[in-house]
């Protein structure tokens, strides 16, 4: 049923693209706000408190409530899954504003290709090349690929709806909570900090994402070039300083063949703080195809993990 409910979900998105702004982004938001409103006193057990009413109580009744309808209720049991990952997950959450960026590319509107890029990472690049437009949108679409497809989906298939609603419930709190770490772009201005009181959802996320970020950046390696991924991943990953996306970013750089990082001609490079964007990646410079590249690679990890979830779908049920 799990496998059913992935390719159901991704079949209706592919459809039917939700408005994540709306629908998700805005009420986690307010929920966010008005739970540091309440809570937010520079401490961290108050952050604790905050997070479990945000994040970890809503993914523990959904958690009751499915096993509930997977004995009295299967058919609704699997609605549920279904509907939860329409909510946590999709491609066409981030795809439009690449897609559009790599058309602009291929027309020669440069102008155009800023300004969708400035408006998905939220910070301007009027002084951006044509390469390093395709490059930042290429670390935007590896890192949302994760953040948006393959880490729901693990969770989901380890824990139900419940662990794809507590992932994107726990990325979502440590985004809007002020942890630059969970995006490309870091230390945005509207961003702030808020002591200890974001410390605990910053490690709870931390810890969702360890083992999903790692399999996502295998699954690179794995359905690209794999000597080149692993090579990248062992020599320049630890370069990266914002949170653990340099695994995924220096795999991905290697599997596809092009370079990413870098320091770009941009007033707010997207590191913040940290200082110069190291080199990811061998071969060449960034271009719309490899933007191309990008999207094959994604699809390919994204078949490959069905498959998986396949073959122990099979085992379980010879073995049973």
């Amino acid at each position: 049923m799990t496998l059913l409910s992935i390719i159901i979900a991704l079949v209706v998105e592919q459809i039917h693209s939700l408005p994540i702004q709306r629908v998700v982004r805005d009420p986690v938001a307010a929920m966010a706000a008005r739970l540091e409103n309440k809570f937010n006193d520079g401490g961290r057990t108050h952050g604790v408190i905050a997070w479990l009413i945000g994040a970890g109580f809503p993914a523990l009744g959904l958690f009751i409530t499915h096993f509930i309808l997977a004995d009295a209720q299967p058919v609704l049991a699997f609605l549920l899954g279904v509907g939860v990952l329409y909510l946590t997950m999709g491609f066409r959450q981030f795809s439009h504003f690449f897609t559009d960026i790599q058309l602009a590319l291929r027309s020669g509107e440069i102008d155009v290709a800023r300004r969708l890029l400035a408006q998905w990472r939220g910070v301007s690049g009027d002084r951006l090349t044509t390469s390093e437009v395709a490059r930042l949108s290429i670390e935007h679409a590896l890192l949302a690929s994760h953040r948006h497809v393959f880490a729901p989906l693990f969770w989901f298939a380890i824990l139900g709806p419940a662990g794809a609603l507590l992932y994107r419930l726990a990325q979502l709190l440590d985004e809007l909570w002020g942890n630059p770490a969970t995006t490309i772009v870091a230390a945005r201005e509207d961003m702030v900090d808020m002591g200890e009181f974001s410390t605990f959802a910053k490690q709870v996320f931390a810890w969702l994402d360890w083992l999903p970020l790692r399999l996502t950046a295998a699954a690179f390696a794995v359905v690209g070039d794999f000597e080149d991924a692993v090579h990248c991943w062992r020599t320049q990953a630890n370069r990266w300083p914002v949170g653990g996306s340099g695994i995924l970013l220096a795999s991905g750089a290697g599997a596809i063949g092009v370079r990413l990082g870098l320091p770009v001609h941009d007033e707010v490079s997207g590191m913040g703080d940290f200082g110069d964007r190291p080199e990811l990646g061998l071969g060449e410079e960034a271009d719309p195809e490899f933007m191309q590249s990008t999207v094959g690679l994604v699809w390919r990890s994204l078949v490959l993990g069905l498959a998986v979830l396949a073959l122990v779908w099979v085992s379980a049920w010879v073995g049973a």
